[in-house]
């Protein structure tokens, strides 16, 4: 059984069409799921009902809806009439993303594993309280939380489906693990790319990684891991890249994988990169790695 689940997919990257014929593509390869983020581009639930209602089987997240993009009764409310439109096949990540998140809406940063609880509990008292209807009652939403500390982590343990984490080590999959218990599910996403060539592998990496490189919360969990700011200062250090994106042969990346599975992860997600930066979505890859 392959070891990877979905892929990451960045929607704002794409036109109309051809991110409809992208999804479909994956679904064709057999992929479980795609994750669409919640950035400043498309809306992310409306994103997700437009590729729910272009795909039959795959399964199509929110990979993170932020809890600082649309308070809680919303967020239900979109993912069960997600939920219901397409027969089930809507995932309900939340998380609570970065301070500039909230700060762009003019909204305060609150305490983050209390802002996570509450909201938690008021999006499922609103599902399960009879505040929301529909027509037909959808089947139950899976909802996974972006968590990496431990105590965002007990969150998810205490109050969701599951957990998605990203850039993280096998360590960090077996402590989640752990803390979820044996029944939730553990979602990695593991960024890669084809590439034997060290210096092209390490370039994309750089690249994925620059924008999480001055973010406070991701520099704590990297020193928890034994990193500390040579590496992440400028643009990463070979050490930094070489650890959180998966690089070489197929082979390569899929032991990258395995290794989480073996750690705990229910499935990983795959965050991919093209080797040439202006080659397109790197179906070498997406092929190769495909489940199917």
């Amino acid at each position: 059984m392959s070891p990877i689940g979905g892929v990451i997919v960045p929607a704002d990257a794409f036109g109309a069409t051809e991110l409809v014929d992208y999804v479909q593509r994956l679904e064709s390869l057999g992929y479980d799921s795609v994750w669409i983020p919640d950035m400043f581009g498309r809306e992310i639930y409306v994103t997700c009902a437009h590729l729910l209602a272009n795909t039959t089987t795959i399964k199509v997240a929110s990979g993170i809806a932020h809890v600082y993009g649309r308070d809680a009764i919303a967020s239900a409310q979109a993912a069960r009439t997600l939920s219901e439109l397409s027969g089930g096949r809507f995932i309900h990540g939340v998380g609570i993303s970065h301070p500039p998140a909230a700060e762009l809406r003019g909204l305060t940063w609150e305490p983050p594993i209390a802002k996570m609880r509450t909201y938690l509990v008021e999006m499922q008292a609103a599902m399960s309280g009879g505040l929301l209807h529909t027509p037909a009652d959808p089947p139950p939403v899976p909802i996974y939380v972006a968590a990496h500390g431990p105590q965002m982590m007990q969150v998810a343990a205490d109050l969701a489906d599951g957990a998605n984490t990203y850039m993280q080590l096998p360590d960090h999959t077996r402590a989640a693990r752990a803390t979820l218990g044996p029944d939730k599910a553990l979602s990695v996403v593991l960024p890669c790319v084809l590439t034997t060539d060290p210096a092209a592998a390490r370039a994309v990496g750089r690249r994925a990684l620059s924008i999480y490189l001055p973010l406070p919360a991701y520099q704590r969990q990297w020193a928890a891991q034994g990193f500390d700011e040579s590496d992440w200062a400028g643009r990463g250090s070979d050490r930094l890249i070489d650890a959180f994106v998966a690089w070489g042969d197929r082979d390569a990346v899929v032991a990258r994988a395995a290794e989480h599975v073996d750690a705990g992860a229910t499935q990983v997600q795959l965050s991919v990169n093209n080797a040439d930066r202006g080659g397109g979505p790197p179906w070498e890859l997406l092929e190769a790695l495909a489940p199917s």
